[in-house]
């Protein structure tokens, strides 16, 4: 299963990737897990060593524009690049996690970056699945991703909520454009929950009720100022939340 998360900037998407492709690797399944935000910090949330020679594929601008054939001066690209040695070469592995960092295009010159998306594209499209392999997304903050692509193949997306009406708001926003660019999938998971009146905010606040709710861990929060990978042992509550979500997929 491939599935995504996304939500308003610091929300803690990132942090809730890492614990579920923990629990994940834990239950004994393959997980590759993709960073697609423009500003990547799941290779250090995971542990991953020498985390400054990583460079996202998406500032490869060069080598993705040659893969879609585009030569300067012409309108004209590959629309089915080939990709294949990118799905090796391009992924680390550490502690049974692989990690492929993906980026984001900002910018092209000439003022379209629709080739290098359509490589990125058909990098996500053409990845497969066995029984055993989990493919988790942790997509760039906000609604501009979906639609460019970046998403495309996704089987379920978890959209992060945290009690705010500001994380509301672009809750919703993200659920209704989800929703336009076909992912039928759509669920909600909730964080930085420190009580009830926190848990019945949020069910008031969006379309059906989280899946799990994770909690303002401050053990997470300490790690993490320490440059500490995400580790499930650092707070049971989180672990157990993450635990609901695999539940949850496993169920889809």
């Amino acid at each position: 299963m491939k599935t995504a998360i996304a939500g308003k900037g610091g929300v803690g998407k990132t942090t809730i990737m890492a614990l579920i492709a923990r629990q994940l690797q834990e239950s004994g399944r393959e997980v590759l897990v993709i960073d697609a935000d423009p500003s990547p910090h799941m290779a250090q949330t995971l542990g991953f060593d020498n985390i400054d020679t990583i460079t996202p594929i998406a500032e490869m601008s060069k080598m993705l524009a040659e893969r879609a054939g585009k030569v300067e001066g012409s309108p004209f690209y590959n629309i089915n690049p080939e990709i294949n040695d990118l799905l090796a070469d391009f992924m680390l592995e550490e502690n049974n996690i692989k990690l492929m960092v993906l980026g984001a295009i900002q910018t092209a010159e000439g003022g379209c970056a629709c080739p290098e998306n359509t490589v990125l594209k058909r990098l996500l499209t053409k990845l497969l699945l066995s029984d055993n392999q989990s493919i988790l997304l942790d997509m760039e903050a906000g609604v501009e991703h979906l639609g460019r692509g970046t998403i495309a193949g996704v089987d379920e997306l978890f959209i992060v909520a945290i009690p705010s009406k500001s994380s509301i708001r672009t809750a919703l926003k993200v659920h209704k454009l989800a929703r336009e660019a076909g992912i039928k999938d759509i669920s909600f998971i909730a964080n930085m929950v420190e009580n009830e009146d926190d848990r019945q905010f949020l069910k008031a606040g969006l379309p059906k009720a989280p899946v799990a709710y994770f909690p303002n861990s401050q053990a997470i929060r300490q790690g993490e100022r320490c440059d500490e990978a995400v580790k499930l042992h650092a707070d049971p509550e989180a672990a157990a939340a993450a635990r609901k979500v695999i539940e949850y997929l496993a169920c889809r």
